[in-house]
């Protein structure tokens, strides 16, 4: 059982998930178990933290949506922030199915679910 999205064939295990979300938030220069809502001491407030990728680093894991125009402004974060991994990487490969899913769910004036 994983975590799997709408309008893409993008999917982890929910630890996998939250590692790649880990990975993300690193290469903006925060530290995600810090992050109040997420983490073990979650002491930092989301308030101060202004980057598009925003948005899916404080997201639930299982349930809800991003809404369109969160995903046309995650999607060229997200794949600039991967640009850099290993091509054979499975975090980039998903993260690069997920942006190209966001893109369409943003062009269809649709959500992105998670499930």
């Amino acid at each position: 059982m994983g975590l799997d999205f709408s309008h893409t064939e993008a999917s982890w295990s929910y630890s996998g998930f939250m590692r790649f979300r880990t990975r993300l938030a690193k290469e903006i220069g925060i530290n995600l178990r810090e992050m109040r809502g997420l983490g073990d001491s979650g002491v930092l407030s989301w308030d101060k933290i202004i980057d598009p990728i925003k948005p899916l680093l404080d997201h639930s894991d299982c349930e809800d949506d991003l809404s369109p125009n969160e995903c046309m402004k995650i999607a060229p974060r997200m794949r600039e922030l991967v640009s850099d991994w290993d091509d054979d990487d499975y975090d980039k490969i998903q993260a690069l199915l997920l942006a190209d899913g966001m893109e369409l769910a943003g062009s269809r004036n649709e959500s992105l679910q998670f499930r």
